[in-house]
């Protein structure tokens, strides 16, 4: 028998088909950021992508089928309001930074693509296909090639992920239900690249290192309450909210650039609401109390932050007629006279009915 409260909480999880937030971890990954640019026509091409992708997505997954090609294509704030407009997903809102004893910096950001396979040449075929099609339409704020690191671990040798819930708990986890159910189907994500100083931090004893994360280096065991610093990264990092945790699903991954001396952490983040992220952020910049912040940071520094929504694949804002244009009453802006609804077909960002069944 399954506990009332589980099943009155994957009841809440909405039979929308949703893009692959909760895919199975892969050996690679491309995040990229772009920014949409001023003027209609961008913003047209933008939309025009959005029915080209699942397309995109088929011929180049189609080279390999046990290459797992995915993709997840999701929106900021500010590109939301220029290419949907109105209904809005309830907690869609731009990067919130954080100050406090280190800064957790807002950078600019549109649309995000996550792409992921196990080859990283199906990520970057992907990646430059979609480009090509946006071309001038947008400019690139961030693209970052994430591997896996032997046994997944991040480059400061640590096991990352361990946490991470599976199944439907995942789905619990990510995917918005009745909360909002305009966009029932949907997930929030937030990502944010991360440098380390691998030379200071690897002159720091290995059990001192273990303190600062809360698990052991090699095996990976937690540890104990009774040893474990209230300031440990998984201390502040677990939300606790009526007696349940609230979980995320992350997928980070080791980027470097050797000939720079460049190590880092790309960290995403996917949640049914961006409110328990941003509360681990705050637990991590600011401390949980005020000053019990995550030493992990003096090590490790956020250089970029932003927040993206998820729409499902069968968002209520799609439909098979393509984008409507109405005319506005006299003196509207132009901005503001371009109202949308997307393609049905818009964000069907996977081949997962394709390749994966």
């Amino acid at each position: 028998m399954k506990d009332p409260k589980q099943v009155s909480k994957e009841s809440s999880v909405p039979s929308a088909v949703s893009q692959p937030v909760v895919a199975p971890l892969t050996r690679a990954a491309i995040f990229l950021v772009v920014t949409v640019n001023s003027g209609e026509e961008n913003e047209a091409a933008v939309r025009t992508l959005c029915g080209d992708l699942a397309a995109l997505l088929r011929a180049v997954g189609f080279r390999d089928l046990e290459g797992r090609l995915s993709c997840v294509m999701a929106f900021g704030s500010d590109a939301w309001d220029r290419l949907f407009g109105a209904p809005k997903p309830k907690e869609l809102h731009p990067f919130r930074e954080i100050k406090g004893r280190h800064h957790a910096v807002a950078t600019p950001g549109d649309i995000l693509f996550h792409i992921r396979s196990t080859r990283m040449d199906l990520c970057f075929e992907l990646a430059t296909q979609i480009m090509s099609r946006l071309g001038g339409a947008v400019s690139a704020a961030d693209e970052v090639h994430g591997f896996n690191y032997f046994d997944d671990r991040d480059l400061i040798g640590f096991v990352d992920g361990t946490e991470n819930p599976v199944d439907q708990a995942a789905v619990n986890a990510t995917i918005i239900g009745e909360e909002d159910a305009a966009f029932a189907g949907g997930s929030y994500v937030i990502v944010q690249k991360y440098l380390h100083d691998l030379t200071r931090w690897n002159e720091l004893p290995v059990a001192e290192q273990e303190r600062i994360i809360g698990r052991t280096k090699l095996s990976n065991i937690e540890l104990d309450d009774a040893v474990k610093p209230s300031s440990a990264h998984n201390a502040l990092t677990t939300i606790i909210e009526d007696g349940e945790q609230l979980e995320i699903v992350r997928d980070n991954m080791p980027f470097g650039d050797a000939g720079k001396g460049e190590f880092g952490t790309y960290f995403i983040g996917y949640a049914r609401s961006p409110r328990r992220i941003e509360q681990m952020l705050e637990n991590m910049f600011v401390g949980r109390p005020p000053g019990n912040y995550d030493r992990l940071l003096d090590f490790s520094r956020a250089v970029t932050g932003s927040l993206f929504f998820v729409p499902s694949r069968h968002s209520p804002k799609m439909s098979r007629q393509g984008y409507r244009f109405h005319r506005s009453p006299a003196g509207t802006p132009m901005n503001a006279r371009l109202r949308t609804t997307p393609n049905r077909d818009c964000l069907r960002a996977t081949v997962h009915s394709a390749l994966v069944h």
